[in-house]
Formats: structure tokens, C-alpha cells, sequence
């Protein structure tokens, strides 16, 4: 059901804003789960993020425990019992997220584009037989670099 809102918007209520990026695990799973627990903090909707009811940081940490949610490999792999995982996976907050990595995960989930290493990016081409980075718009259409792209052949 689509409405007029008082406060200027329409639509449904998740209308717009599902977005998602396929990720290589092995080198951003912790850092999105990072991000994603992270963003009611930087919306300062909350001062911490184990305050914000619809997060698995409590359940990661062990402050409660939650059956909905499924470990990771990458997370069991943080230590030898489940009190070792809570307390690898609280430190991990104690430091900030690599600005790169940030701006790499906002441009991938923005775009819907796969996030990862080179050869990542690889294995996901060759299997979906695909290009999955984003394609360069505009350009300067006078330099010699555009005329160049323009001869190649669309894939």
C-alpha cells in the first residue's frame, strides 16, 4: 500500500532501502559485520552498538543469546570456546574501521557490486560469466582515452 506521509515521503515502508553486496568472506566478513553493527552508533541512534535492539552484537559477544542466528566459520574460528569467540569478537570493536575498507563497502553496497579481492572478483566472472565491477561512466569525450574505450568491444 503506497501513502502520503506527513513527513514527505511515500511508498512502502522498505521501499528503497535493501541494498546488498556479495563479499569474500575471508577478507570482509568480520569488517561488514563490523560496519552493519556499527551503523546505529553513526546514525547516533544509539551510544553503543549492544544498545540497538535488532543487532547480533549481543549475541556475538555473548551478552544474550539468540537462535536465530547462526555462526559464521570465520567467527567460530575467533577461539577455542565460545567465551575466547565473545571476547576476540568485543575487541574487534575497540578499534576503528579502516577508512579504505569503509568507503570499499558503502561503494559496494551502493553499487551492488561484489567487494573483494582481485581474484575474488575473478572466480565470481568466470563463474557467472559476468562482469561484476562497476563500468566508468562519461568521460572526457575529446581525450584519446575515451575514443580508445569506445572501439572496444562490449562484452
Amino acid at each position: 500500500m503506497r501513502t502520503n506521509l506527513p513527513c514527505r515521503r511515500s511508498g512502502t515502508l522498505w521501499e528503497g532501502r535493501y541494498k546488498s553486496a556479495l563479499i569474500d568472506s575471508d577478507r570482509y566478513l568480520l569488517t561488514c559485520s563490523r560496519y552493519i553493527e556499527l551503523n546505529p552508533v553513526r546514525a547516533r541512534m544509539v551510544g553503543h552498538p549492544g544498545d540497538y535492539p535488532w543487532s547480533s552484537y549481543r549475541s556475538n559477544t555473548g551478552e544474550a543469546e539468540t537462535p536465530l542466528i547462526s555462526p559464521h566459520p570465520l567467527y567460530l574460528a575467533l577461539g577455542r570456546s565460545p567465551a575466547a569467540r565473545c571476547l576476540a569478537y568485543r575487541a574487534l570493536f575497540e578499534r576503528h574501521i579502516d577508512s579504505q575498507d569503509l568507503l570499499a563497502i558503502r561503494e559496494a553496497t551502493e553499487a551492488g557490486v561484489v567487494l573483494g579481492t582481485d581474484r575474488f572478483k575473478e572466480q565470481v566472472e568466470e563463474t557467472l560469466q559476468r562482469r561484476v565491477d562497476r563500468i566508468p561512466h562519461g568521460g572526457d569525450r575529446k581525450s584519446e582515452t575515451f575514443r580508445e574505450r569506445r572501439k572496444e568491444p562490449v562484452v
